[in-house]
């Protein structure tokens, strides 16, 4: 919630200035890494990924507040081996004994698993671990601040190496914070002293100098405060978290004349020596999924025929008049060609075995959810009980062969219903079958949409009474009730919003605060307010595990993805949404919990009992 950028925003305002690559380094996480890295290739920028680690100063398993300090430090994947690094990076300073309040690690547990060969590592700016061994409590410079940074350099680059330890010097803000100066003198004498490069980077929070604004409204929601109460503290000269923020808008990317006018060339030439380091690499994979335990005599493919015959004798054989029997079997035909010409019958075992696991324990599965339904193959191995021929439902809805590319194969997505107090007991189930190391829950974003956006906006200006608030969001709809026109929008110019739907179609209600002019521009008391909302939704506001989400794969899923630590729930999940694990070659299955299915089971006891 301080970081304001979307990925493609930052991709835009790269190719607006002309660079050639960008580092991505989030703080204590790389969930961005994937999406960040395709929109990087779509504007034919280098993306280099990396993490701004958060460092304690004992063993991170001491966890006390003695211990609970944390300072930065920047690391940077050269290659394909330095991503697989930096996974393992992030997944041990997320292990349950070193999380507290933030994943983090010390400098010694950094060197036992760093592969120094293919990272990079910077340090030097405010907050960094460098700076705050060589600042003291007075925001000063330490006298003997050359012997203190001699040794903490020299340790680094016995983990790193020479040649990947970098110095970074920042001045994006020096007007605002004198310390930045001085800092930078400090580590331009250290560069020379320990001949070691000092590259200059911007600590950009948002894309374009004017997005500050916007990005302000996104730290008043996280300090749960509002804009008048931030200027009364400045004003009274009073401490505020993030202040920095809230007095400058130079947190944004940099144009080149920007940096020249605040950095020698040598920095410039330094810094453009760790874009050539880093080289170009794909983190996109295809699909790992995990092979399913046959009987001995079938491989996975005759094995769901086998299947589809034993459900064609129970559902079909018998219970089809026979002159409609022969486009049932042109239909499995036409499927088993599809989906194992794809090869996908390893993914429908698993699903049936899961299916088959609860039916087996004597629980109520779903009888079928969206476009699985669609499927006769489902029907007759027993994942639906919804013969899709009877009710016109079609298989290309649910999956079409022409998706799939010669590089990568779509997958299927069945919805698999079960009743919400077995959900845990089945995802133990999965575990157990498939590797605990290979199965897991993972974490998803919750972002700001429609009426959330539009009332955090109007919450941080402080200047309309709750009453008026809901007034005025009350006529914002929930987004599942006009998801089909959201989609039509987004198709239609590239991109959709709830606040911007509404002003189109609720003109009537909305037009006493904001309305579209015959410009299409926004008008009205409150035209800003929207305007601002309609920027800020999309932008990501928590984390949470994902409600029905479970990982599987054919491989250890820390060799694949970061493993971190949710706090909630206090279990250890994958760290990245959905769609990126997928792409980089994770398989989802959709596990959820429905409670009407345990209100129906217990009414069946209930029957059963004579209750």
């Amino acid at each position: 919630m301080d970081g304001l950028s979307k990925t493609e925003q930052i991709a835009n305002r790269c190719s607006k200035i002309e660079a050639r690559a960008c580092a991505l380094t989030d703080h204590g996480n790389i969930a961005g890494a994937v999406k960040f890295h395709a929109d990087m290739l779509k504007n034919n920028i280098k993306p280099i990924l990396g993490c701004e680690l958060y460092i304690c100063d004992q063993n991170p398993s001491v966890q006390e507040t003695s211990n609970r300090k944390l300072s930065h430090f920047i690391v940077l994947a050269k290659n394909y081996k330095g991503w697989k690094n930096l996974i393992r990076i992030v997944s041990e300073s997320n292990r349950p004994d070193y999380f507290y309040h933030r994943p983090r690690l010390d400098i010694n547990t950094l060197k036992e698993i760093v592969d120094p060969h293919n990272m990079l590592a910077v340090v030097g700016h405010l907050g960094s671990t460098l700076a705050s061994s060589i600042i003291d409590e007075n925001d000063t410079i330490k006298k003997d601040y050359m012997n203190i940074g001699s040794n903490f350099i020299g340790s680094i680059k016995d983990i790193f190496g020479n040649d990947n330890v970098f110095l970074e010097a920042q001045l994006m803000d020096k007007d605002n914070i004198p310390l930045q100066i001085s800092l930078t003198g400090a580590i331009r004498d250290l560069g020379k002293e320990t001949n070691t490069k000092v590259i200059c980077t911007p600590d950009a929070h948002y894309a374009e100098k004017d997005d500050a604004m916007d990005q302000r409204i996104l730290l008043c929601n996280n300090l749960k405060t509002t804009l008048n109460k931030i200027n009364s503290k400045i004003q009274n000269h009073e401490s505020i978290g993030m202040g920095c923020f809230f007095l400058s808008d130079n947190y944004h990317i940099p144009s080149q004349e920007e940096i020249s006018d605040l950095h020698t060339d040598e920095e410039i030439d330094n810094t453009n020596i760790v874009a050539d380091m880093c080289e170009h690499y794909d983190i996109l994979d295809k699909p790992h999924l995990p092979s399913f335990d046959c009987p001995k005599e079938y491989n996975s493919d005759e094995y769901l025929r086998q299947l589809c015959r034993d459900g064609w004798r129970e559902k079909i054989q018998n219970n089809i008049p026979k002159e409609d029997q022969e486009a049932y079997a042109q239909r499995i035909k036409s499927e088993l060609e599809v989906l194992q010409g794809a090869g996908l019958s390893s993914y429908f075992l698993i699903v049936q075995d899961i299916v088959k696991h609860v039916k087996d324990q004597g629980w109520l599965p779903g009888p079928g959810r969206g476009s699985a339904a669609g499927c006769l193959v489902s029907y007759l191995i027993g994942i639906t009980s919804i013969n899709p021929i009877k009710y016109n439902l079609l298989f290309e809805r649910f999956y079409n062969a022409g998706r799939n590319t010669k590089d990568r194969i779509s997958m299927p997505d069945i919805d698999i219903d079960v009743p919400i107090n077995k959900r845990e007991y089945v995802i133990e189930y999965i575990k157990s079958k498939y590797g605990r190391d290979k199965v897991s829950q993972m974490i998803t974003f919750n972002t700001m949409k429609g009426r959330g956006a539009l009332k955090d906006v109007l919450r941080a200006y402080d200047n309309i009474s709750f009453e008026e608030m809901n007034r005025i969001t009350k006529h914002i709809p929930d987004e599942a009730k006009i998801a089909d026109e959201l989609q039509e929008m987004k198709d239609d110019t590239g991109e959709s919003s709830i606040i911007r739907w509404a002003l189109e179609n609720n003109v009537d209600t909305l037009k006493e605060w904001c309305y579209i002019n015959e410009e299409g521009a926004l008008a009205g008391p409150l035209a800003k307010r929207f305007e601002q909302a309609i920027r800020l939704e999309g932008t990501k506001s928590n984390q949470s595990k994902h409600a029905a989400g479970v990982l599987i794969s054919s491989q250890g899923l820390a060799d694949m993805c970061p493993m971190v630590y949710d706090t909630r729930n206090k279990q250890t999940i994958a760290g990245m949404e959905m769609q990126d694990l997928e792409a980089i070659g994770g398989i989802k299955f959709d596990i959820l919990g429905v409670a009407m299915l345990d209100k129906i089971m217990t009414i069946s006891d209930f029957l059963k009992n004579g209750e």
